[in-house]
């Protein structure tokens, strides 16, 4: 619709006016630095940041209803910067000319509601939120579309050209960063670092296809992350990772997504995530917080952080009831099928500590749980879901599972509804599938496939024939016939068909 078509009441508010003062603020020291440089740690401590806008309480001019028919009219729209995570601008990024952002599709990916067997399985109601729907087919879109937005704006704002773009990665973030990079091509090339044999050859074919140089070092996620960190603090790069502080502003969308697809009603909502480098869980708290403190949601939802066996640090750190005793010990990871989720010290866990605890205070009650599953659970999980009509990956198999323990463990009560992020399409982790049909896991993931899980293809050729068709050679005449009435007969046995009368 164009502006002129909506009420008139509501114009004045459909394209965003809202002057935004952002500014970085260290988790440790407090200091807090204009944005006028890209900054991924603090200058004074070295600790992470987090931005904020400092007119944020002048959005409380408006009252949380008209925000809801605000967000609901610009869903109408056909602004290229509004069609986006930008549709909630001023929550996210109040800085950012419109015409900086750069739009590839992000956000609004659907919400699916599971069937009755699911249900029945779980014991509860549930949907998954599919992000791999997004355009690198992964939720690293909505932080990546942001950051890009505010690099495309503070280059253009500063006259600079050739920067380059660079990140560790187990995968996802790669194929991200490469995809947006290569949409601002004049201005940005990109260079990502993987741990050699740790990505799926999905996921390595995205920043190869997009353009980006991929280098692969030995080691695991967090030995990538530590040469990167060095790459930052020490050369003039663009950081890429969720250190960047953009990135965790535009993953808030998913919060307000969620919202507005369940007409801002979440109290009884639970939304289930794995924890992984910790910034998309600190990214969907704060994003619910800020739809709270402006009177857009009534009640906050529980979050349930998920995370696998073999990399559990957060898990670890919460299993201590007494915040006071509670002592920060990274882990060293093992091989694990979530492995976006394979992250044995989390960069965002100072945000985590900061923005859990705020989240409990907002109600006076503890909203946010860790929960730890086996990696059996995470692809029986997957395999199951994707029977029953999803194309969850193995994060949405861990969200699924992880759902599945906070429901046993009492976390959880039946009367709820579960919203699992799948966090990439399940395209990606094919090997991971293939594997399971083949049961041919190495004996280290402890994965044993069940055999009513497995799956493969079966060929037909039947033995009475002679003949059978080939690339170039079709059969004809009564060859052809009989090799289509044999084939038939064997496939109607193959699965119990009965004939017509």
């Amino acid at each position: 619709m164009k502006i002129e078509q909506f009420p008139e009441a509501i114009r004045p508010y459909l394209i965003p006016t809202h002057a935004g003062r952002m500014e970085y603020q260290c988790l440790r020291c407090d200091h807090v630095f204009e944005i006028d440089n890209i900054l991924y740690t603090c200058p004074e401590c070295g600790s992470v940041l987090m931005l904020y806008d400092r007119n944020f309480d002048h959005l409380n001019g408006i009252s949380g209803e008209l925000w809801k028919k605000i967000f609901d009219y610009r869903r109408m729209m056909n602004h290229p910067a509004m069609k986006g995570i930008f549709r909630y601008y001023e929550l996210i990024a109040p800085v950012i000319p419109l015409e900086h952002i750069v739009y590839l599709g992000e956000g609004h990916t659907p919400i699916v509601q599971a069937n009755n067997r699911l249900k029945e399985m779980l014991g509860i109601d549930f949907y998954f939120k599919n992000d791999g729907m997004n355009p690198s087919a992964s939720f690293k879109d909505r932080g990546m579309a942001c950051a890009l937005s505010f690099i495309n704006h503070f280059a253009i704002q500063n006259k600079i050209k050739d920067m380059l773009a660079i990140c560790a990665s187990t995968g996802d973030t790669s194929a991200s960063a490469a995809l947006y990079a290569a949409y601002l091509e004049d201005l940005l090339k990109s260079a990502v670092l993987l741990p050699h044999g740790k990505v799926t050859e999905q996921q390595l074919a995205q920043p190869l296809g997009s353009g980006a140089k991929v280098l692969e070092i030995p080691g695991v996620f967090d030995d990538c992350m530590k040469v990167v960190e060095s790459i930052a603090d020490n050369y003039h790069v663009a950081l890429l990772n969720s250190k960047n502080s953009w990135r965790i502003l535009g993953q808030e969308s998913f919060s307000y997504e969620i919202a507005q697809d369940f007409d801002y009603e979440v109290g009884n909502k639970v939304v289930v995530l794995p924890v992984g480098n910790a910034g998309n869980i600190t990214a969907v708290m704060s994003g619910f917080l800020k739809l709270m403190k402006l009177g857009i949601i009534n009640h906050l939802p529980k979050i349930i952080g998920v995370q696998s066996e073999h990399a559990d640090p957060v898990y670890r750190y919460y299993l201590e009831e007494d915040p006071a005793k509670r002592k920060w010990v990274p882990v060293t990871v093992k091989p694990s099928v979530a492995q976006a989720a394979m992250i044995g010290n989390p960069v965002s866990i100072p945000r985590v500590i900061k923005v859990v605890r705020e989240y409990n205070r907002m109600t006076d009650q503890k909203r946010v749980f860790i929960v730890q599953v086996m990696e059996q659970e995470i692809m029986d999980s997957m395999i199951i879901a994707n029977r029953n009509g999803h194309i969850a990956c193995t994060q949405g198999g861990e969200s699924m599972a992880g759902l599945k323990r906070a429901v046993q463990k009492g976390i959880v009560g039946k009367e709820e509804i579960g919203v699992l992020d799948s966090t990439a399409h399940m395209l990606k982790f094919l090997s991971f599938q293939e594997m399971y049909f083949q049961d041919r896991f190495d004996p280290e993931f402890h994965i044993n496939p069940r055999e009513d899980l497995r799956n493969a293809p079966a060929l037909v050729k039947p033995a009475a024939l002679k003949k059978f068709p080939e690339p170039g050679k079709p059969l004809q005449g009564e060859d052809m016939e009989r090799f289509v009435q044999e084939t038939a007969s064997e496939i109607a046995n193959l699965l119990g068909l009965q004939k017509k009368r």
